[in-house]
């Protein structure tokens, strides 16, 4: 051992002997009372400081392949069309509630209450769930307008659309939670051969319905982080239809900035949709395998995924930096809005694409 390694284990010694010193109850009775709070204050900031730091941790992205088998219990001949979709939508559900921390927009004590990334994180995937379960309910597992909603997806629908802050009576988790038992029941009869009332109908108009609620959060998503930095807009809310009417006047020119305080909200929620929209449309590309094939549409599909996860890159910064476009300092915001653009973009020509005969 050298005389580095000497010194740093006598350091290491000496700091052990100052903590267990610290929390000796002698020593608390000798000090008195208020040292002895300060201590136990000390203590928890410390360990509020370490459990938000690990509850604010990002779930990595999942194999959808794996997470279909699973569902299915590995037998590959109930892999049939709709398993994969169904299936990754559990499993993000799942993850939202089981990640470390568990559900956090709820939280009332410490230190879930202090956090606000997470959150917004939370957020972002719900509305993504929320999206999938509508167009479960009202296309995927129907064949015309006319047909029969599905009896567990009438269910599952509105469960993923209560509310995200209910602490108590009902707390959301339990909400929640029933969705994904619907949607799981929805998934073993659609798997089951003797249960042909259970349909997932992969058609290239089903698609579209999906991709239509994509690219107008993507485009909403992009809007929100692009005012980061201030922009003036001109008005195109009736451009297009000279018979177009609105409720009341707008200005022909806005000024649109995101407030200060949400820009790093806006930030984290594109996030979690994003992260949720990596995996959907992995699993969409399996399941509409032959429409995606008809339309030679892969490419396009994997170019979407591709743009998507760039947005899921780790942010080396302690905070999200805000600067002005070109200035000195990085705008993260304008960095993530440039991959939901290109990825927006992507989903137009998919749509486009779908909708040629």
């Amino acid at each position: 051992m050298d005389a580095n390694e000497s010194r740093r284990g006598s350091r290491l010694q000496r700091l052990g002997r100052q903590l267990l010193a610290l929390y000796h109850p002698r020593n608390w009775k000798e000090r008195g009372l208020w040292w002895s709070a300060g201590v136990v204050l000390l203590t928890l900031l410390i360990l509020n400081l370490v459990l938000g730091w690990y509850w604010s941790r990002e779930p990595d992205l999942f194999d959808v392949a794996t997470v279909a088998r699973q569902a299915v219990g590995g037998d590959e001949q109930r892999l049939v069309t709709g398993v994969y979709t169904v299936a990754t939508a559990i499993h993000e559900a799942e993850v939202l509630l089981d990640k470390p921390g568990g559900y956090l927009s709820n939280d009332v004590f410490p230190p879930g209450v202090l956090l606000d990334n997470m959150p917004n994180w939370e957020f972002g995937v719900i509305v993504q769930l929320r999206d999938m379960a509508r167009v479960l309910r009202n296309d995927f597992s129907r064949s015309q307008s006319q047909s029969i909603e599905d009896k567990d997806l009438i269910v599952a629908e509105p469960k993923f659309n209560f509310d995200t802050e209910s602490w108590l009576f009902p707390p959301t988790e339990r909400e929640y939670r029933k969705g994904i038992e619907a949607l799981r029941s929805y998934l073993q009869r659609l798997s089951d051969p003797q249960q042909p009332n259970a349909q997932f109908y992969a058609r290239a108009d089903n698609l579209r319905e999906w991709l239509v609620l994509v690219e107008k959060r993507l485009g909403s998503l992009s809007q929100r982080l692009s005012a980061s930095v201030g922009q003036l807009r001109e008005n195109t809310d009736l451009a297009g239809d000279p018979a177009a009417t609105q409720s009341t006047r707008t200005a022909g020119r806005q000024v649109v900035r995101t407030p200060w305080l949400q820009i790093d909200d806006v930030f984290y929620e594109a996030r979690g949709a994003t992260w949720a929209l990596i995996h959907l449309m992995q699993a969409v590309e399996r399941d509409f395998d032959g429409v995606l094939t008809k339309k030679n549409a892969h490419a396009s599909l994997r170019q979407i995924i591709r743009e998507l996860e760039g947005t899921q890159q780790t942010v080396w910064s302690p905070v999200i930096l805000n600067g002005s476009g070109f200035g000195f300092v990085a705008n993260h915001s304008l960095v993530m809005a440039s991959y939901i653009s290109r990825a927006n973009a992507a989903v137009i020509d998919l749509r486009n694409l779908l909708e040629q005969g």
